[in-house]
């Protein structure tokens, strides 16, 4: 029987324990490792050549995002399956978009999270019904511009146009530009509404 080797990335010490227990009792599971965030993630990997990495989104030096980017990039091989108790359809869409295989929440059955892992692990993708459904609800928006999101960081911190025209050395209609494009992306009807969606997405850092 090839056992499926699994490295658990998780800033939960109790979270890793738990999925390492439960792992412990499947015939074709090997966990290899356990890594307590994004950084040491990827050198875990690149150490340990997994065949699937259960990625937590929200961990300190790297997020998962960016982890399973860089874990793709260096260890193709490796499947990522995220694994997460706080996700937004963002998220979701920037990590599958980082080259995830699949998406499931930690509320999920262990039958549900066991046959997820195989999957991924045999190639193919999966995404919860629940992140699906959040997705459908609450669609991901589009991409913004590097610009973009430092307009919208300073909308959250309740500056003016005339504030962040000088905060970012740029020209007062050139905000006004760029706050229009930002609310049409997003969906909002105005600044405020804008803030609320930025927030609630998790778009800028709080």
């Amino acid at each position: 029987m090839n056992r499926i080797r699994i490295l658990l990335a998780d800033d939960h010490a109790v979270v890793r324990m738990g999925l390492a227990a439960l792992f412990s009792t499947k015939k074709d599971f090997d966990v290899v490792g356990q890594s307590k965030n994004g950084e040491i993630a990827v050198r875990d990997a690149e150490r340990l050549s997994p065949d699937v990495v259960v990625m937590d989104l929200m961990m300190p030096k790297m997020d998962g995002i960016e982890a399973t980017r860089a874990i793709r990039a260096k260890c193709p091989s490796a499947k990522v399956l995220v694994l997460t108790s706080y996700a937004t359809s963002d998220g979701i869409a920037k990590a599958l978009a980082a080259g995830a295989a699949g998406a499931i929440m930690k509320s999920a059955e262990n039958t549900e999270l066991v046959a997820a892992i195989r999957k991924v692990a045999a190639g193919q993708t999966f995404v919860s019904d629940e992140i699906k459904g959040l997705m459908d609800t609450d669609p991901p928006v589009s991409s913004l511009t590097g610009r973009q999101s430092e307009v919208l960081q300073s909308l959250t911190l309740g500056l003016t146009n005339k504030d962040i025209a000088v905060q970012l050395g740029i020209s007062i209609r050139s905000v006004e530009e760029h706050v229009n494009n930002i609310l049409e992306k997003i969906g909002a009807a105005n600044r405020a509404e804008a803030v609320g969606i930025a927030l609630r997405k998790r778009l800028v850092k709080i």
